[in-house]
């Protein structure tokens, strides 16, 4: 008796809810909806998949190779790094306008930023402006916590590790080299710079660092970044917050400047060039190579034509399956049952 008082007590009540009556559509899968239905999707897909394929193939792509591990480019002079403010300049010509906006890019290959020890080798209190852990930086900085018992600000791996080539871009004409504008404003994702980072509360801002340290593989602190512009100094510098965004594969480029200003607001031009570079960072430990990308975008982004020819090979397959699920059902069909 008391057990039939426990189980009516948990049961759920009468409704249609909790008895689950509530009105339902539940498709029949019959050939005639099917085969239609995998018709459409395929069709669907294929159209979307020429769409991006083409799209992908008129972004213009200008791709360059300047580690220097080869011997035969002009920056090979610096590829062991004998000098640490070594130089050199590359020269290219671009056939055809390359219609802007352009963006400028910096590659990096055989990286991984990814990897789990290194993407946790950072203090975000720390970037996000906190000076109480100025002094006692997060213990996941290490082994770029401390440098004699002097706290490392920003810590970790991951800024002590900031990609540190510089670039400058000239047009050649008649003999003379003009500087091509390169702006820098606005590269770093909006959450970046004004949620996750931010500049201690403290003017002149230098004063804040006191007692602190530089990462070892920095020329310069981090409240020098860009000392003629107090946005784009400290913690929330543009090129700082490019690179603290972690990439997800090995092989990557990330933004490195915009080409939008002057004569150049419609792209770069045909002509010839030179890129002067200030050739900071050491690959050759890990056997990774650099690289800088001219490009400009569509309304899908960057060139990737991987995405285009999948969406065709999934539609392909849709229709195939549905001449080959027609064909299996004219052939083997069966009455429907009484």
């Amino acid at each position: 008796m008391v057990k039939e008082e426990e189980d009516s007590s948990n049961r759920p009540d009468n409704t249609a809810f909790t008895q689950q009556r509530l009105p339902a559509w539940q498709p029949i899968l019959s050939a005639g909806i099917v085969i239609p239905g995998f018709v459409l999707i395929g069709l669907a897909f294929i159209g979307i998949g020429v769409g991006l394929f083409l799209t992908s193939r008129d972004i213009q792509v200008l791709e360059m190779d300047y580690t220097g591990a080869d011997g035969s480019s002009p920056c090979s002079v610096c590829y062991n790094l004998a000098d640490k403010n070594c130089v050199c300049t590359m020269s290219f010509s671009i056939d055809s306008l390359i219609k802007g906006p352009v963006f400028f890019y910096y590659g990096l290959t055989n990286y991984f930023q990814n990897q789990r020890r290194y993407g946790v080798s950072r203090d975000d209190k720390q970037l996000y402006g906190d000076t109480s852990n100025f002094a006692s930086p997060n213990s996941e900085c290490a082994p770029y916590q401390y440098i004699s018992n002097v706290p490392i600000v920003p810590c970790g791996s991951v800024a002590n590790s900031m990609f540190n080539d510089t670039f400058e871009l000239f047009k050649n004409v008649n003999g003379q080299s003009l500087p091509v504008p390169l702006d820098g404003k606005g590269i770093a994702w909006w959450t970046d710079y004004n949620v996750k980072f931010q500049n201690p509360n403290v003017t002149p801002l230098i004063n804040a660092f006191n007692g602190t340290v530089r990462p070892p593989f920095w020329s310069k602190n981090v409240y020098e970044l860009d000392t003629t512009d107090a946005s784009n100094n400290g913690f929330i510098n543009q090129d700082f917050l490019v690179w603290m965004r972690r990439a997800a594969l090995p092989d990557f480029r990330k933004l490195y400047r915009r080409i939008t200003d002057g004569d150049y607001s419609a792209g770069l031009p045909a002509g010839n060039y030179s890129l002067k570079i200030h050739y900071n960072y050491p690959v050759n430990g890990f056997g990774g190579k650099k690289k800088v990308v001219f490009s400009n975008v569509s309304w899908m982004g960057g060139k990737n034509e991987f995405l285009g020819i999948a969406y065709l090979v999934i539609g392909s397959l849709c229709v195939v399956m549905s001449v080959v699920m027609l064909i299996v059902y004219a052939k083997f069909k069966f009455p429907e049952d009484n």
